[in-house]
């Protein structure tokens, strides 16, 4: 069972494991066997008789799954219109959360533009391999989701205007069973506006239990000038204090880059950094004000990044607990710096339940970009 359910998607893709497939909708909300496409619409039964999507008044919450297992979600899709009544929609107003087998608080407790490595509010097309965003604002992802017995996902409007068109499709199958040993999804959201010079921020803190981390996305706003990125990374596992097991050598370095995503450091002045998307690891968004932009004026920003890295094929994995952290160091020609920027991130990881409670989201203002 677990081989032919977890193993390779594309050796395992033509075993026959007992798996039925369901998809949940604004149409069929219960994903039930022969539900779909039943409305009438102006042209006849069964002809798109359903409009496609809710509207979510300001401060509701939307349940879009509340089904039975077992099961494994496999493919979850959403698009939102960006018109509210009163003013410019914005994606960080949005909590994606999903409680596994009739838990009290979530695993996953994520603004939905972060989830999909949309950072800052703004639209960004995305081509990784468990993520993807197309044109126009198509939110997809392919993390396997397993559940013993319930999920439950949710979707909050926080912003003060009429969230006047959400689309949604949770794609999932039911098995008899699945595997005891299956650790469950789990995502987690953080911010500071501006970080603690001389302290790493955290990524990700207090998990209990056993498990494995498979993914950071990072949405970074530069406070201060020159080099932003001699942070190294710091994974703290089963018993760590002091020192980490696992230290990267650098925040390029951990997103798969080098030398400053700076393809030629000797001529490049100033240097442009270079944007790049690969399957599991991306530096995909960048924006800054002109280089002799005021910030006074509107529209201008200070520079900012977004970044991820998906451990798939490289998962770290622990047995009892787990941190995750960042440092804060840049460095010009006169050597390194301690820094203070604005950093938010997303920490996915899957983990035996319970889990512990997480810390409480940061309200909307402190979620919107500067």
């Amino acid at each position: 069972m677990f081989n032919e359910i977890f193993g390779n998607p594309m050796a395992s893709l033509p075993i026959i494991n007992g798996g039925r497939s369901r998809s949940i909708s604004r149409e069929n909300p219960t994903g039930e066997k022969g539900k779909g496409g039943m409305a009438t619409g102006v042209l006849g039964p069964s002809r798109k008789g359903a409009a496609a999507y809710r509207m979510i008044p300001p401060g509701e919450i939307l349940i879009i799954a509340d089904v039975d297992g077992p099961g494994i979600i496999n493919h979850i899709w959403f698009t939102i219109t960006d018109n509210p009544d009163d003013g410019y929609y914005t994606l960080s107003d949005v909590v994606l959360r999903f409680y596994w087998d009739n838990e009290e608080t979530p695993s996953v407790e994520v603004p939905i533009g972060d989830f999909f490595l949309n950072g800052f509010s703004t639209y960004t097309k995305v081509n990784s391999f468990p993520i993807v965003v197309n044109p126009v604002r198509g939110y997809n992802c392919y993390f396997q989701m397993p559940f013993a017995e319930h999920v439950r996902i949710t979707i909050e409007n926080q912003h003060p205007g009429i969230l006047k068109g959400f689309f949604y499709q949770v794609d999932y199958t039911e098995y008899d069973e699945i595997p005891s040993n299956a650790a469950y999804f789990h995502a987690q959201y953080r911010r500071e506006r501006l970080t603690v010079r001389g302290k790493d921020y955290t990524i990700l803190d207090n998990v209990k239990g056993s498990g494995l981390y498979v993914g950071t996305f990072m949405a970074h706003t530069s406070l201060e000038r020159y080099w932003y990125g001699e942070g190294e990374m710091k994974f703290y596992l089963d018993g760590d204090i002091e020192y980490p097991t696992i230290c990267g050598t650098g925040l390029e370095d951990y997103f798969g880059g080098g030398f400053g995503f700076v393809e030629d450091q000797r001529k490049e002045t100033p240097a442009v950094e270079t944007l790049y998307q690969t399957p599991f690891l991306g530096y995909h968004f960048f924006s800054a004000c002109e280089p002799n932009h005021s910030w006074r004026f509107e529209g201008a920003c200070p520079p900012m990044r977004g970044f991820y890295r998906f451990h798939i094929l490289d998962p770290i994995r622990f047995d009892k607990e787990f941190k995750l952290t960042v440092q804060q160091i840049g460095t010009c020609d006169t050597g390194l710096f301690e820094r203070q920027d604005d950093i938010s991130t997303i920490a996915y990881w899957y983990q035996s339940e319970p889990h512990i409670p997480f810390p409480e989201l940061p309200d909307r203002y402190h979620r919107q970009p500067r």
